[in-house]
């Protein structure tokens, strides 16, 4: 089993679950259809609680209890949190440019912005992937982060790092970027199922050994979300719901740490039964799933990466430059959304 959900909490966690999930698919809409929307969500929320993070670390450099208790400071102070909350909003209104073609977002070689920020995103995951196995190797297994969660690391992460590595080579046509019709979405009509699945498949792993008491909500239901709407009603639009839900869930995560810390909280199976996350380690560790999602993950991502070379070569072009999957329903039924004028002839 990959997570540790039993007794009388099983009900409230599995409720828990599924209010992330809809949470997200929801406030994504909200976000995506109206710039009001967007504004909103990606620059105002975020500018107030900019002020709110400084008036911590402020507080809290200067020894003031109500900074030093506070849940944010205790639970989400680590750099990679901080990385990720800003790197993702930093996409989402990069994707409001392009879609809205305000300012840089008219500009031809602005198109290879969402290349950029996934790929600084992915590397971020990437590095912190490594730093658990080198602190996990040193530690012999488990070791206890800023975060104050006991982290089990070792050859998974190394092969999950790679794996991620990968992931950034199999986005292709960069410069493949168009506006929807309606202007509700900035698309990507070559980022089908296929890396679609190959991202989901990483960063799980990646959130399943470095975020694991999150991965329930951070892993299952923030990355089923974005894939869900891209599934049914908004082809093309994936790593645009990628972005919004991802940057909507680390606000909410960084102001309310203690809903998936104490409230509700969810173990991977890694932990012993009935272990409750604390300064105590572990006294035993089960990395089998561990090991084997990575090595899912990396297959998967290797795998779409020998689909684009082959194609690549079978048609003379280059994948970064050249849109690849074109013969996929999912790029087909992307592409009848763009906006004609937007449209590669």
């Amino acid at each position: 089993m990959l997570f540790n959900i039993y007794g009388d909490m099983g009900v409230y966690q599995l409720l828990a679950w599924v209010a992330v999930f809809v949470g997200l698919v929801l406030l994504n809409e909200i976000a995506r259809r109206s710039k009001a929307g967007g504004v909103l969500c990606f620059i105002v929320v975020p500018a107030v609680l900019t002020v709110y993070f400084i008036a911590i670390a402020i507080g809290a450099a200067k020894g003031q209890d109500w900074a030093l208790n506070n849940q944010t400071y205790i639970y989400q102070n680590g750099w990679f949190h901080y990385a990720k909350l800003y790197a993702a909003t930093i996409g989402c209104i990069g994707f409001m440019f392009l879609k809205y073609k305000w300012g840089i977002g008219k500009k031809e070689w602005f198109k290879v912005f969402p290349f950029l920020i996934v790929a600084i995103n992915i590397l971020i995951a990437v590095a912190s992937d490594f730093e658990s196995a080198i602190k996990g190797g040193i530690a012999g297994g488990w070791w206890y982060s800023s975060e104050n969660v006991w982290i089990y690391g070792g050859w998974w992460n190394w092969v999950n790092g790679i794996a991620g590595l990968i992931n950034i080579f199999c986005m292709t046509g960069w410069w493949g970027i168009y506006s929807s019709k309606d202007e509700k979405d900035m698309l990507w009509p070559d980022m089908t199922w296929c890396y679609i699945l190959a991202y989901d498949l990483w960063n799980f792993e990646y959130t399943y050994n470095n975020l694991p008491s999150h991965s329930w909500y951070c892993g299952l239901a923030l990355l089923l979300a974005p894939t869900f709407a891209n599934a049914f009603w908004n082809k093309g639009g994936w790593i645009q719901n990628r972005a919004n839900t991802l940057a909507i869930w680390c606000m909410f995560a960084q102001v309310l740490p203690l809903f998936q810390d104490k409230w509700v909280p969810v173990l991977t199976s890694v932990y012993p039964d009935n272990y409750v996350m604390s300064t105590t380690q572990p006294a035993s560790a089960d990395p089998r799933m561990q090991g084997i999602i990575a090595v899912i993950a990396l297959a998967a991502n290797v795998i779409v990466f020998a689909a684009i070379i082959k194609r690549s070569v079978q048609f003379k072009k280059n994948p970064y430059k050249n849109e690849i999957f074109t013969h996929q329903k999912d790029y087909k039924l992307a592409l009848a959304r763009a906006a004609e004028a937007n449209k590669v002839a």
